[in-house]
């Protein structure tokens, strides 16, 4: 996150925010800077893919679900905003750990004893790691002694939009997003490499939430996208997987995708806008 702190003091906080005296090096500033930026871009990412998403991907017959609740929409987004606002105040103290050299973040290539196929590595396992962590910090959410305490409050919404991928209980989101900001002080990663990892998580996060269920049939067994994820919503004890499927096989909470098998929400759908046209 320095490049992006550096970026930012170079042409916006230091010239029109914070007084001369006060240091680009000194930790408060540091972590209020941290805190404007983290909040900003995580807002951005979150509004913009996900009504890129919403309004381009997203099958709005699926709004006609009956567990699509009233006015579902404006609660997500409403949740998702709180959210990565509570959410930014843990998040900000791991990324200024980062700004003041605590983890194993580097700048140049040279430094990763592999090279380039160093950097490729970093990023199999950056997912490998990721996607293991947070199956359990999933399934854990799931434990009946948690779950209404945190986790229900993503549950409400049985079959998602994009911008239910935030909505989430502030702790509950902060300790899955762990594992991608504890992953640096593990092993070693390129800066600009985890930079763009932390895009794609995000997007990511939108994108099994899309109601697009759509997956090349070869993948459909490894990659955990929103057909698998929407099982997740609708029969609670499946597919905890981020972007594998892999730990869910391995954890007994694999279920194959009912939308492929012909008994998925946009079926439910049909079905019920068949009935409806007969009836008439």
């Amino acid at each position: 996150m320095d490049h992006v702190l550096n970026i930012a003091d170079c042409y916006i906080f230091t010239p029109y925010v914070y007084p001369a005296y006060w240091s680009e090096d000194e930790p408060l500033r540091q972590a209020i800077s941290l805190w404007i930026v983290t909040n900003l871009v995580a807002q951005l990412i979150y509004l913009g893919f996900g009504a890129l998403s919403f309004y381009c991907v997203f099958d709005h017959k699926l709004m006609k679900h009956p567990q699509f609740i009233k006015n579902q929409v404006r609660k997500e987004i409403q949740v998702g905003i709180v959210s990565i606002f509570w959410m930014s105040f843990p998040t900000v103290a791991l990324f200024l750990c980062q700004v003041t050299g605590h983890s194993k973040l580097y700048d140049n290539i040279s430094e990763s004893t592999l090279g380039w196929p160093g950097v490729l590595l970093s990023i199999a396992g950056f997912l490998f790691f990721t996607d293991m962590c947070i199956y359990w910090i999933h399934r854990c959410m799931h434990h009946k002694s948690i779950y209404k305490l945190l986790h229900k409050q993503h549950h409400i919404f049985k079959i998602p939009t994009p911008f239910a991928s935030h909505a989430f209980h502030p702790l509950d989101g902060f300790l899955q997003s762990l594992p991608y900001h504890i992953y640096p002080f593990i092993f070693p990663l390129h800066k600009v490499v985890y930079l763009s990892l932390f895009v794609f998580v995000n997007i990511w996060t939108i994108s099994i939430h899309d109601g697009d269920y759509r997956i090349p049939s070869p993948l459909i067994c490894l990659i955990n996208g929103a057909a698998h994820h929407v099982d997740h919503h609708l029969y609670f004890n499946y597919n905890y997987g981020q972007y594998f499927t892999f730990w869910d096989r391995l954890g007994g909470s694999y279920r194959h995708p009912s939308a492929l098998l012909g008994n998925g929400p946009h079926d439910r759908v049909s079905k019920l806008m068949v009935h409806a046209a007969q009836t008439q």
